[in-house]
């Protein structure tokens, strides 16, 4: 028994002896915290930030468009009418087509006009009140975005669909399809305010040319062009020109406003005066109109159109005789209810 008791002894010696003889004991670890008052150095940062932007599907055309279509019609019938008149109706038909490609830096307009309208009375056959085919574009550039000024060129085409008649005799027409037809070509400077809404051409250097492609007008010498030239018997020597040009001075304003509640009005104006033939003589080229929207589909207009051309002459009859008059001041008004369709 003493013998196991040593033994016992000696055990636990040993475990004891090599629990507190380790080398290195583990100590804990200390974080000494500092709180921070100053800086020696000031501490800048930047950073860029990009808002995200998600990218469209097909990219955006520079191009816009707007296409109108209206019919006016206009309607007067009398039954057993003691006061008198004639039935009668009118029907317009027009339609304005406009592409504009526009970037900063460009801006080009592109516009088709068209018009024709037909008149009905009791006793008469059917007449022609409107008829019209105009093409306007212009193309300008500018260096400054902020500027509103452009340099421009500019290029007007006008003509009609169908002949022209000074009723009632309809045996001989007074006009047709290109005869006349007129064009002007220049390069200037164009005023462009998007807020006012306002637009000025200024153009020093245009030609303008006058067709008459119809021989027996022009042998008449109509619109401007050289007659035909004829002998003493009345045999014709030369025949008629059928275009004639001209170099001079071009002005057009084109202003369009809402001027009161769904009403709106559009002024164009173009002012022309050729340098080699009575320069200062202006040829006069104004339309002013009022559209009233009713609604979507419906509206109402009135208008007015003023033409002056030197180089138009007219005649008058006295004692059944023609006599030369010169050119006058040509006046058109009109006022319809239609139908207007945009898309």
């Amino acid at each position: 028994m003493k013998l196991l008791n040593k033994l016992y002894f000696l055990l636990a010696l040993i475990i004891i002896t090599n629990s507190y003889s380790q080398e290195e004991s583990l100590r804990p670890i200390v974080v000494e915290i500092i709180p921070i008052t100053t800086f020696s150095d000031p501490i800048t940062s930047s950073a860029i930030i990009k808002s995200r932007v998600n990218a469209p599907l097909f990219p955006v055309s520079a191009w816009t468009k707007k296409n109108t279509i209206g019919f006016d019609l206009s309607e007067i019938a009398f039954v057993n009418w003691n006061a008198g008149g004639v039935s009668s109706i009118s029907g317009l038909l027009k339609g304005n087509f406009t592409r504009v490609y526009s970037t900063e830096k460009i801006k080009w307009t592109n516009e088709l006009i068209v018009r024709y309208g037909i008149n009905k009375q009791d006793g008469f056959r059917v007449r022609k009140s409107d008829d019209e085919v105009r093409i306007n574009s212009t193309f300008g550039y500018r260096k400054n975005d902020d500027s509103n000024w452009y340099h421009s060129a500019k290029f007007n085409f006008n003509t009609q669909f169908s002949n022209g008649y000074k009723y009632p005799n309809t045996d001989n027409a007074i006009s047709k399809p290109f005869a006349p037809a007129y064009t002007f070509l220049g390069a200037g400077a164009n005023y462009y305010d998007k807020a006012k809404k306002l637009d000025v051409y200024i153009s020093p250097v245009t030609m303008k040319s006058t067709l008459v492609l119809d021989q027996t007008l022009a042998n008449k010498g109509a619109f401007g062009v050289i007659k035909a030239t004829y002998d003493a018997e009345g045999n014709m020597l030369t025949a008629g020109k059928q275009s004639k040009t001209e170099i001079g001075f071009l002005v057009t304003n084109y202003y369009k406003k809402e001027v009161w509640k769904n009403i709106t009005m559009e002024n164009r104006l173009s002012l022309y005066s050729d340098y080699a033939n009575n320069f200062g003589n202006i040829d006069l080229d104004w339309r002013l109109q009022f559209d009233l929207v009713v609604n979507r589909y419906v509206s109402a207009n009135i208008g007015a159109h003023a033409i002056y051309d030197d180089d138009v002459k007219t005649t008058e009859e006295i004692g059944g005789t023609k006599v030369a008059r010169g050119p006058v001041l040509q006046l058109k008004q009109s006022l319809g209810v239609g139908m207007v369709y945009a898309f």
